[in-house]
């Protein structure tokens, strides 16, 4: 699911973190309005979202690539499927119209400056959120993920020539609008790095987030109970495990019939000092 900012690289430039913030913050409460909705979903959501400021000749092209799981976790922690038809979570228009609103809204908060122009060309176009069907295996989430995570704006091979004498940079490019023809583009030195600094992210600012049940919070306790409730057949007996029992009886990815038990967790570098004791005392309590 892709989220894109608008079109307008003045704003982006002259107040990037502000911007970005609005960007992430309007499309978790546009998926959280429809999520809360018993005839969308009626549950708490999940979502990563990377940011994603370049297109493939360097313009500005700020959006959001997201990871949205099809389903969520009701008030009494189970989990519940999405209704929506053909795979897809929720209605793209209106998603597009939700999230439009949204943005625009705090973007008149936020950024008080903007002239009224602008909001008059943002209302006259109209927004589409891109979704795409899910992936067919957990590995493919890992391969999406992996192109925009931990990728710049562009990388040494693309870089096909260096002209000292003219001063200027030839590097290759998809033409998506021509089936992702490759072609090459020239720019002048000044231009190329300029184009470059505009993806220099704000200091300190964070562009791979996690929401919902997939935030930090639920990362210790309730998300390892959640995997176990979906692992398992027999809904009804997982969803009242402890923590503790979790840990102990929580069932193997690969057989999906044999006991993984958990013996140690490493919080820090390095095996505690007396690790050898605390295996054994683990192994003897779930035998009891």
């Amino acid at each position: 699911m892709l989220f894109y900012l608008i079109n307008h690289n003045s704003i982006a430039l002259a107040d990037a973190k502000t911007l970005y913030n609005i960007l992430f913050d309007s499309v978790w409460q546009t998926l959280c309005c429809f999520a809360k909705n018993p005839k969308h979903l009626g549950a708490k959501m999940g979502m990563i979202a990377v940011l994603h400021t370049w297109g493939q000749n360097l313009s500005l092209h700020p959006h959001l690539h997201c990871i949205v799981p099809k389903g969520g976790v009701t008030k009494s922690g189970y989990w519940k499927k999405a209704k929506g038809k053909d795979h897809f979570l929720f209605s793209v228009k209106a998603l597009s119209k939700k999230f439009r609103g949204l943005f625009v809204s705090k973007l008149r908060k936020q950024l008080p400056g903007i002239p009224q122009a602008l909001y008059d060309k943002l209302f006259s176009k109209k927004w589409v959120v891109y979704a795409k069907a899910p992936f067919g295996k957990p590995e493919h989430v890992i391969e999406y993920l992996g192109r925009y995570t931990h990728k710049i704006a562009i990388s040494n091979h693309r870089i096909l020539n260096i002209d000292t004498t003219n001063r200027t940079v030839t590097f290759s490019l998809k033409n998506y609008r021509n089936q992702g023809e490759k072609t090459t583009q020239t720019l002048s030195k000044q231009n190329f790095i300029k184009r470059f600094q505009n993806h220099i992210l704000p200091k300190g600012f964070t562009r791979i987030r996690h929401y919902g049940f997939l935030s930090s919070s639920w990362k210790k306790e309730k998300l390892p109970r959640l995997q176990l409730q979906l692992l398992d057949k027999d809904l009804e007996t997982t969803a009242v495990l402890t923590h503790q029992e979790t840990s102990l009886h929580r069932r193997c990815r690969h057989c999906k019939k044999g006991i993984l038990i958990t013996l140690l967790t490493f919080d820090s570098r390095g095996p505690p000092f007396d690790y050898k004791k605390i295996a054994t005392r683990k192994i003897q309590k779930y035998k009891n």
